[in-house]
Protein backbone atom coordinates (compact mmCIF):
# COMPACT_ATOMS: atom_id res chain seq x y z
CA UNK A 1 0.00 0.00 0.00
CA UNK A 2 1.27 3.12 -1.12
CA UNK A 3 1.92 5.99 1.45
CA UNK A 4 -0.04 9.31 1.21
CA UNK A 5 1.43 12.84 2.80
CA UNK A 6 -0.83 15.23 4.23
CA UNK A 7 0.27 17.35 1.65
CA UNK A 8 0.13 15.40 -1.26
CA UNK A 9 -3.60 14.58 -0.44
CA UNK A 10 -4.31 17.87 0.04
CA UNK A 11 -3.11 18.60 -4.04
CA UNK A 12 -4.63 15.76 -5.35
CA UNK A 13 -7.78 15.93 -3.89
CA UNK A 14 -7.15 19.86 -4.91
CA UNK A 15 -6.63 18.52 -8.33
CA UNK A 16 -10.19 16.33 -8.00
CA UNK A 17 -12.49 18.97 -6.79
CA UNK A 18 -11.37 21.46 -9.63
CA UNK A 19 -11.59 19.20 -12.60
CA UNK A 20 -14.72 16.91 -11.79
CA UNK A 21 -16.29 18.78 -8.48
CA UNK A 22 -15.30 15.73 -6.17
CA UNK A 23 -14.85 17.08 -2.44
CA UNK A 24 -12.81 14.36 -1.28
CA UNK A 25 -12.28 15.00 2.13
CA UNK A 26 -8.93 13.60 4.23
CA UNK A 27 -10.80 10.23 6.14
CA UNK A 28 -11.17 9.38 2.49
CA UNK A 29 -7.23 9.22 2.08
CA UNK A 30 -7.03 5.83 2.83
CA UNK A 31 -9.72 4.83 0.16
CA UNK A 32 -7.62 6.70 -2.46
CA UNK A 33 -4.09 4.98 -1.22
CA UNK A 34 -6.69 1.71 -2.08
CA UNK A 35 -8.00 2.31 -5.12
CA UNK A 36 -5.20 3.80 -7.01
CA UNK A 37 -1.96 1.61 -5.04
CA UNK A 38 -1.91 -0.70 -7.95
CA UNK A 39 -2.10 1.80 -10.79
CA UNK A 40 0.48 3.64 -9.23
CA UNK A 41 2.72 0.33 -8.76
CA UNK A 42 2.08 -0.77 -12.06
CA UNK A 43 3.50 2.41 -13.84
CA UNK A 44 6.81 2.32 -10.88
CA UNK A 45 6.11 5.29 -9.16
CA UNK A 46 6.50 5.78 -5.13
CA UNK A 47 4.34 8.77 -4.34
CA UNK A 48 0.51 9.94 -4.93
CA UNK A 49 2.58 13.52 -5.98
CA UNK A 50 4.39 11.49 -8.60
CA UNK A 51 1.26 9.44 -9.84
CA UNK A 52 -0.70 12.97 -9.82
CA UNK A 53 2.24 14.87 -12.06
CA UNK A 54 1.95 11.56 -14.81
CA UNK A 55 -1.97 12.26 -14.58
CA UNK A 56 -1.67 16.33 -15.82
CA UNK A 57 1.28 15.88 -17.91
CA UNK A 58 -0.39 13.18 -20.00
CA UNK A 59 -1.28 14.65 -23.01
CA UNK A 60 -3.21 11.57 -24.67
CA UNK A 61 -6.44 11.56 -22.15
CA UNK A 62 -6.40 7.93 -20.55
CA UNK A 63 -4.01 8.67 -17.07
CA UNK A 64 -6.96 11.18 -16.18
CA UNK A 65 -9.75 8.56 -17.52
CA UNK A 66 -7.75 5.91 -15.42
CA UNK A 67 -7.78 7.72 -12.49
CA UNK A 68 -11.34 8.60 -12.87
CA UNK A 69 -12.81 5.25 -13.09
CA UNK A 70 -10.67 4.25 -10.21
CA UNK A 71 -12.06 7.02 -7.62
CA UNK A 72 -15.33 6.88 -8.87
CA UNK A 73 -18.09 4.91 -6.92
CA UNK A 74 -20.70 3.44 -9.58
CA UNK A 75 -23.06 1.92 -7.11
CA UNK A 76 -26.86 1.86 -8.41
CA UNK A 77 -29.20 -0.82 -9.22
CA UNK A 78 -32.42 -0.64 -11.52
CA UNK A 79 -35.68 1.02 -9.51
CA UNK A 80 -33.42 2.62 -7.01
CA UNK A 81 -35.56 4.76 -4.83
CA UNK A 82 -38.20 3.27 -6.80
CA UNK A 83 -40.92 5.85 -5.51
CA UNK A 84 -39.46 8.44 -8.32
CA UNK A 85 -39.49 6.17 -10.84
CA UNK A 86 -43.53 5.56 -9.68
CA UNK A 87 -44.17 9.26 -9.16
CA UNK A 88 -42.51 9.27 -13.09
CA UNK A 89 -44.93 6.76 -14.37
CA UNK A 90 -47.99 8.33 -12.80
CA UNK A 91 -47.21 12.01 -12.54
CA UNK A 92 -44.90 13.25 -15.13
CA UNK A 93 -45.44 10.81 -17.98
CA UNK A 94 -49.11 12.08 -18.50
CA UNK A 95 -48.54 15.41 -17.91
CA UNK A 96 -45.85 15.64 -20.69
CA UNK A 97 -48.09 12.87 -23.05
CA UNK A 98 -50.45 15.61 -22.54
CA UNK A 99 -48.70 19.12 -23.24
CA UNK A 100 -45.70 18.33 -26.00
CA UNK A 101 -46.95 19.30 -29.00
CA UNK A 102 -44.27 18.07 -31.14
CA UNK A 103 -44.11 14.80 -29.49
CA UNK A 104 -40.35 15.53 -29.02
CA UNK A 105 -39.83 14.58 -25.24
CA UNK A 106 -36.57 14.99 -23.97
CA UNK A 107 -35.24 13.21 -20.85
CA UNK A 108 -31.82 13.34 -19.28
CA UNK A 109 -30.04 10.65 -17.29
CA UNK A 110 -27.38 12.80 -15.78
CA UNK A 111 -25.29 10.82 -13.93
CA UNK A 112 -26.37 7.45 -15.41
CA UNK A 113 -23.65 4.85 -14.02
CA UNK A 114 -24.45 1.54 -15.64
CA UNK A 115 -27.04 2.08 -17.32
CA UNK A 116 -29.78 1.05 -15.03
CA UNK A 117 -31.50 4.25 -14.28
CA UNK A 118 -31.67 5.49 -18.21
CA UNK A 119 -33.05 1.70 -19.04
CA UNK A 120 -35.39 2.34 -16.29
CA UNK A 121 -36.89 4.87 -17.65
CA UNK A 122 -37.22 3.38 -21.65
CA UNK A 123 -39.07 0.50 -20.01
CA UNK A 124 -41.70 2.57 -18.23
CA UNK A 125 -42.16 5.00 -20.99
CA UNK A 126 -42.61 1.96 -23.66
CA UNK A 127 -45.20 0.31 -20.97
CA UNK A 128 -47.02 3.70 -20.44
CA UNK A 129 -47.22 4.52 -24.46
CA UNK A 130 -47.83 1.04 -25.69
CA UNK A 131 -49.04 0.98 -28.99
CA UNK A 132 -49.24 4.86 -29.04
CA UNK A 133 -46.02 5.53 -28.69
CA UNK A 134 -45.80 5.77 -33.09
CA UNK A 135 -44.71 9.39 -33.83
CA UNK A 136 -42.65 10.13 -30.42
CA UNK A 137 -39.44 10.51 -30.20
CA UNK A 138 -39.18 9.43 -26.57
CA UNK A 139 -34.54 8.89 -26.80
CA UNK A 140 -33.31 9.36 -23.88
CA UNK A 141 -30.03 11.00 -23.37
CA UNK A 142 -27.77 9.10 -20.32
CA UNK A 143 -24.09 10.93 -19.66
CA UNK A 144 -21.42 10.03 -17.07
CA UNK A 145 -17.86 10.84 -16.78
CA UNK A 146 -17.45 7.21 -16.53
CA UNK A 147 -16.00 5.95 -19.98
CA UNK A 148 -15.92 2.22 -17.77
CA UNK A 149 -19.22 2.25 -16.94
CA UNK A 150 -20.49 4.02 -20.16
CA UNK A 151 -19.16 0.76 -21.84
CA UNK A 152 -20.76 -1.74 -19.77
CA UNK A 153 -24.19 0.49 -20.28
CA UNK A 154 -24.19 0.14 -23.23
CA UNK A 155 -23.73 -3.47 -23.61
CA UNK A 156 -27.47 -3.95 -21.89
CA UNK A 157 -26.60 -6.93 -20.12
CA UNK A 158 -26.83 -7.56 -16.35
CA UNK A 159 -27.29 -10.51 -14.24
CA UNK A 160 -30.32 -12.50 -13.36
CA UNK A 161 -29.69 -11.05 -9.68
CA UNK A 162 -29.44 -7.49 -10.67
CA UNK A 163 -32.99 -8.05 -12.74
CA UNK A 164 -34.89 -9.78 -10.32
CA UNK A 165 -36.16 -7.00 -8.82
CA UNK A 166 -38.13 -5.77 -12.01
CA UNK A 167 -41.46 -6.85 -12.58
CA UNK A 168 -42.21 -10.79 -13.77
CA UNK A 169 -43.83 -9.31 -17.35
CA UNK A 170 -40.68 -6.55 -17.85
CA UNK A 171 -38.43 -9.63 -17.72
CA UNK A 172 -40.08 -11.35 -20.62
CA UNK A 173 -41.07 -8.38 -22.52
CA UNK A 174 -37.58 -6.73 -22.41
CA UNK A 175 -34.89 -9.02 -21.76
CA UNK A 176 -33.42 -11.82 -23.31
CA UNK A 177 -30.71 -14.71 -21.71
CA UNK A 178 -27.31 -14.31 -22.88
CA UNK A 179 -26.19 -16.80 -20.68
CA UNK A 180 -26.75 -19.03 -17.77
CA UNK A 181 -26.27 -16.14 -15.38
CA UNK A 182 -26.89 -12.87 -17.46
CA UNK A 183 -29.60 -11.43 -19.53
CA UNK A 184 -29.47 -8.74 -22.02
CA UNK A 185 -31.72 -5.99 -23.12
CA UNK A 186 -33.52 -6.46 -26.25
CA UNK A 187 -32.23 -4.02 -28.93
CA UNK A 188 -35.41 -1.97 -28.57
CA UNK A 189 -34.96 -0.85 -25.09
CA UNK A 190 -31.28 -0.38 -25.87
CA UNK A 191 -31.27 1.52 -28.80
CA UNK A 192 -33.86 3.98 -26.74
CA UNK A 193 -30.62 5.33 -24.66
CA UNK A 194 -27.77 7.50 -25.94
CA UNK A 195 -24.90 7.08 -23.75
CA UNK A 196 -22.34 10.23 -23.96
CA UNK A 197 -18.98 10.70 -21.74
CA UNK A 198 -19.93 14.25 -19.61
CA UNK A 199 -18.26 15.68 -17.10
CA UNK A 200 -20.95 18.10 -15.13
CA UNK A 201 -18.28 20.18 -14.26
CA UNK A 202 -17.79 21.64 -17.75
CA UNK A 203 -18.31 25.39 -17.80
CA UNK A 204 -20.76 24.30 -20.81
CA UNK A 205 -22.75 21.56 -21.78
CA UNK A 206 -23.04 21.00 -25.66
CA UNK A 207 -27.42 20.80 -25.53
CA UNK A 208 -29.41 22.95 -28.11
CA UNK A 209 -32.53 21.88 -26.19
CA UNK A 210 -33.80 21.99 -22.96
CA UNK A 211 -35.22 19.15 -20.93
CA UNK A 212 -37.98 18.29 -19.69
CA UNK A 213 -37.17 15.84 -17.51
CA UNK A 214 -33.80 15.43 -15.53
CA UNK A 215 -32.63 13.04 -13.20
CA UNK A 216 -29.18 13.96 -11.63
CA UNK A 217 -29.05 11.33 -8.13
CA UNK A 218 -26.87 10.48 -5.80
CA UNK A 219 -23.88 12.25 -7.76
CA UNK A 220 -23.93 15.95 -5.77
CA UNK A 221 -23.56 14.05 -2.22
CA UNK A 222 -20.03 14.50 -3.28
CA UNK A 223 -19.69 17.84 -4.37
CA UNK A 224 -19.47 20.99 -1.81
CA UNK A 225 -22.41 23.34 -1.26
CA UNK A 226 -20.86 25.88 -3.60
CA UNK A 227 -20.61 23.01 -6.15
CA UNK A 228 -24.28 21.97 -6.21
CA UNK A 229 -25.62 25.09 -6.01
CA UNK A 230 -23.11 25.90 -9.41
CA UNK A 231 -24.65 22.84 -11.03
CA UNK A 232 -28.68 23.13 -10.10
CA UNK A 233 -28.41 26.94 -11.48
CA UNK A 234 -26.98 25.57 -14.83
CA UNK A 235 -29.54 22.62 -14.73
CA UNK A 236 -32.07 24.97 -14.40
CA UNK A 237 -31.34 26.73 -17.17
CA UNK A 238 -31.69 23.94 -19.05
CA UNK A 239 -34.63 22.44 -17.88
CA UNK A 240 -38.35 23.31 -19.58
CA UNK A 241 -40.69 25.59 -17.88
CA UNK A 242 -43.42 22.94 -16.48
CA UNK A 243 -40.31 20.43 -16.30
CA UNK A 244 -39.02 18.46 -13.59
CA UNK A 245 -35.57 17.65 -11.55
CA UNK A 246 -35.41 14.46 -9.87
CA UNK A 247 -31.77 13.99 -7.03
CA UNK A 248 -31.46 11.37 -4.83
CA UNK A 249 -33.33 10.89 -1.06
CA UNK A 250 -29.62 11.76 0.57
CA UNK A 251 -29.64 15.37 -1.61
CA UNK A 252 -30.74 18.22 -1.18
CA UNK A 253 -31.09 22.09 -2.43
CA UNK A 254 -31.46 25.03 -0.84
CA UNK A 255 -34.84 26.38 -1.01
CA UNK A 256 -33.88 29.76 -0.97
CA UNK A 257 -31.14 29.65 -3.45
CA UNK A 258 -33.06 27.94 -5.99
CA UNK A 259 -35.32 28.83 -8.82
CA UNK A 260 -36.64 25.16 -8.58
CA UNK A 261 -39.87 24.46 -7.01
CA UNK A 262 -40.00 21.63 -4.27
CA UNK A 263 -42.74 19.07 -5.37
CA UNK A 264 -41.76 16.01 -3.16
CA UNK A 265 -39.12 14.23 -1.24
CA UNK A 266 -36.25 14.63 -4.43
CA UNK A 267 -38.55 15.76 -6.64
CA UNK A 268 -38.42 19.30 -7.95
CA UNK A 269 -40.24 21.30 -10.86
CA UNK A 270 -39.44 24.78 -13.33
CA UNK A 271 -42.71 26.93 -12.94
Amino acid sequence: MITITDDDFTAFSRYIKTHYGINLKPEKMSLVAGRLHHVIASNKMNSLSEYLNYVQTDRSGQAAVTLLNKITTNHTFFMRESDHFYYFRDSVLPYLARTIASKDMRIWSAACSSGEEPYTLAMLIDEYFGRGKAGWDTKILATDISSHVLDIAKRGIYSNEKIAILPPVWKMSYFKAYDADSSILTDDIRDEVIFRKLNLMDPVFPFRKKFHVVFCKNVMIYFDRATRRELVDKLYELTEHGGYLFIGHSESLDRDKTKYKYVRPGVFRKE
